[in-house]
């Protein structure tokens, strides 16, 4: 499921991540990565701040739903 649908505090581990290649590379520098973790920690407006390898990053949606979990 996409991590835009995952709940708050639920740690998840990263299956896929979609998109076109500076999409991907892009999630990638942020600390995105196949098989690492990723957790949400609140959900503002759409937008979502999610804790991925001990930092806080804060990503948009649209951002959140190519990022298979």
């Amino acid at each position: 499921m996409p991590l835009a649908f995952a709940d708050a505090g639920e740690v998840n581990i990263i299956k896929k991540i979609g998109g076109k290649p500076e999409v991907k590379q892009h999630l990638e520098n942020l600390g995105f990565v196949v098989g690492g973790t990723v957790s949400i920690v609140s959900s503002i407006g759409g937008n979502l701040i999610v804790n991925v390898k001990d930092s806080r990053v804060a990503i948009s949606r649209e951002m959140a739903s190519k990022i298979m979990v």
